[in-house]
């Protein structure tokens, strides 16, 4: 079914749906008359109810429709949540990142929270999140990726500098990494994982070495080369 942001959302649509009474509400004090998807999206964005917006996007899905930024962004206190799919050209720094589709920019995504694709993440250079980083898809960078929290992709994860989570990795396929891979706790691949030439894995990081096993596992394939932190089994 092929979909766009002005796909028309109602009061009684949301109701159906199964929305939270506060958001309910937050709508109809805003859009007595119903909104667009995509208008509606934008008001989640600029209240900071990004909560909102994802709930909503989990249950309607992604459209059709591109967003092309040309200029560059650098507002911390601003969130750009999106029906289909983001290009950036230059470089973004932003609160919230989310899209229904992919994300791509041909330099850095930086959010001071969170990142989330329906479909993947692409970024010419860093990838950089203070809370998590979710994709549908995969996740790649052509310098290094970096999460606050956990750091998640239903098809592989690959970097050309390092990998960094302050909790776990999770990767549908495999992790790959020109330099090192650090997580605070656990590292899953669907296949392999690699770090860089020389350089090591390093799970369990903030997990005390004794509960590695049950908070630190490193998961794939085949056991990968220079383990320093976390259970392999």
């Amino acid at each position: 079914i092929t979909m766009t942001g002005d796909f028309r959302i109602t009061y009684e649509y949301l109701q159906n749906l199964g929305a939270c009474k506060d958001g309910l509400k937050a709508f109809y004090n805003r859009f007595p008359n119903g909104a667009g998807y995509q208008e509606t999206l934008d008001e989640c964005a600029k209240e900071h109810r990004e909560d909102f917006a994802w709930w909503l996007m989990s249950v309607i899905g992604k459209s059709t429709d591109n967003l092309v930024i040309d200029e560059e962004i650098q507002d911390a206190e601003r969130s750009i949540i999106f029906s289909g799919n983001i290009t950036f050209n230059k470089n973004v720094l932003l609160r919230f990142i989310f899209a229904g589709g992919s994300i791509k920019a041909g330099s850095c995504i930086e959010a001071g929270g969170g990142i989330e694709a329906g479909l993947g993440i692409k970024a010419g250079l860093g990838i950089e999140a203070g809370w998590g980083i979710k994709a549908g898809l995969g996740i790649e960078a052509g310098l290094g990726i970096k999460a606050g929290l956990g750091i998640e992709a239903g098809w592989g994860i690959k970097a050309g500098l390092g990998i960094e989570a302050g909790l776990g990795i999770e990767a549908g396929e495999g992790i790959e990494a020109g330099s090192g891979i650090e997580a605070g706790s656990g590292i899953e691949a669907g296949s392999g994982i690699e770090a860089g030439e020389g350089y090591g894995i390093f799970a369990g990081v903030h997990v005390k070495i004794r509960d590695w096993k049950s908070y630190a596992k490193i998961s794939a394939t085949e056991k990968p080369k220079n383990i320093f932190g976390g259970y392999w089994e």
